[in-house]
């Protein structure tokens, strides 16, 4: 896989290199609310432009039916990378129509352009050959040059990632070569102890990395609302806690596999209940209370883990060398139930070892938090690429960057 440094080293000024992006942040009407994957694309966003090149930035934001729809639109995402870099970023507002190609054609070397949401085209996401390939050659008509920089995406084959490098010379952006390298850490060159957290809320969700991981971890952590799924496994009362009934004969499964393979899985021996599910936009408070993992009442839904849990997990992540996190441990949104998300980021925080933040709900948590970013050895931008990878599956954005 070539990286972006060797396409610098080639020289770059003067040529249009399209970077696929990921630019899919939360939105709040037109407001961004987390803009931790547009800060992530700027080193490779920024040495391009330093190079001299023109660059033309891509990017899906939601799931928009193959159509025009504004409020799925990355014009705000533009304004906020265009903050960053401290530079006007022009924004095209189509895709590979009428707008996109005359804002490409007026950059100058050293300046950027985003053009409008790939998903607005059904040719980006389409199961079609020909559709995708139909919509990636008109997007290598705006570009001389491909880097790969999305690394939220790389689990898709959609034409901007899977397509369109094969139409252009392609690179990985510094993000991917980032990303690829500390993955690779956690599959390839373990130091032990290997600990991994998994919280999130359904099972369903982390069956096949679970899979993977009894048979390369020492210890797993589970948590979050899939985590009743396993206590009922286990024969316990959950009350009304999130239940995915169907699961529970792989969940028993892998909890005698991992006696056998002598990974040592952990499960809540403490929750904190309420009798109905919290409102996350008023936030008021609802005064939980704490029972013991066995005994939830019946009319009663966990929503965290508890105290005696959290010291627990904490204690199983102090001599790890190794940490993978993936999955908030309750419904973090909320302040009466955030304690169980904060304990675990702490811990991987106190943790000497490397850790990894899984992406996804996990990195959101760390920032909505307020814990500093910096003092994680990363985190990733793509939860659901970075789970498929743990799996051993292939990654048709990555496969699409080797030559």
């Amino acid at each position: 896989m070539k990286t972006i440094d060797e396409l610098l080293s080639e020289g770059v000024a003067g040529k249009r290199v399209f970077v696929r992006a990921d630019l899919n942040v939360p939105l709040d009407g037109t407001t961004i609310t987390d803009d931790g994957r547009i800060r992530a694309v700027l080193p490779t966003v920024k040495a391009l432009a330093d190079a001299g090149a023109r660059v033309v930035v891509a990017s899906h934001l939601g799931r928009p039916k193959g159509a025009p729809d504004p409020a799925f639109s990355l014009a705000p995402a533009a304004a906020r990378l265009g903050e960053l870099l401290g530079s006007d970023v022009a924004f095209a507002t189509d895709t590979v129509g009428e707008s996109a190609g005359a804002t490409v054609a007026g950059l100058a070397d050293g300046q950027v352009a985003v053009i409008e949401n790939l998903r607005f085209n059904a040719g980006e996401t389409s199961k079609d050959d020909a559709e995708r390939g139909a919509f990636a050659d008109r997007l290598a008509a705006l570009a001389d040059v491909y880097v790969g920089d999305g690394f939220g995406a790389v689990h898709r084959k959609h034409a901007s990632v899977f397509d369109l490098p094969a139409r252009l010379p392609h690179y990985a952006g510094h993000l991917i070569a980032t990303e690829v390298g500390v993955l690779r850490k956690l599959t390839d060159d373990v130091k032990r102890p290997y600990v991994v957290a998994l919280g999130g809320a359904k099972v369903s969700d982390k069956l096949a990395v679970i899979d993977q991981l009894l048979g390369k971890a020492d210890r797993l952590l589970i948590g979050g609302g899939m985590a009743y799924t396993f206590l009922k496994a286990k024969g316990y009362e959950i009350g009304k806690s999130l239940l995915q009934e169907d699961q529970i004969p792989a969940v028993q499964e892998y909890l005698e596999r991992a006696e056998k393979n002598g990974v040592e899985l952990v499960l809540p021996v403490d929750t904190l209940v309420s009798g109905e599910f919290p409102d996350l936009k008023a936030k008021a408070a609802t005064h939980p209370t704490t029972v013991a993992a066995d005994a939830i009442p019946a009319d009663q839904e966990g929503l965290d883990i508890g105290p005696e849990t959290r010291k627990l997990y904490a204690s199983k992540l102090a001599d790890a060398a190794t940490v993978f996190w993936n999955g908030p441990m309750g419904v973090f949104e909320h302040p009466d139930y955030a304690e169980g998300t904060k304990a675990v980021a702490q811990a991987l925080i106190d943790s000497p070892g490397f850790t990894v933040v899984g992406g996804g709900d996990s990195a959101a948590a760390v920032r909505t938090l307020g814990f500093d970013e910096q003092a994680f050895g990363h985190i990733s931008t793509g939860g659901g690429a970075s789970l498929e990878y743990l799996e051993g599956k292939t990654l048709p954005g990555l496969a699409a960057l080797e030559d």
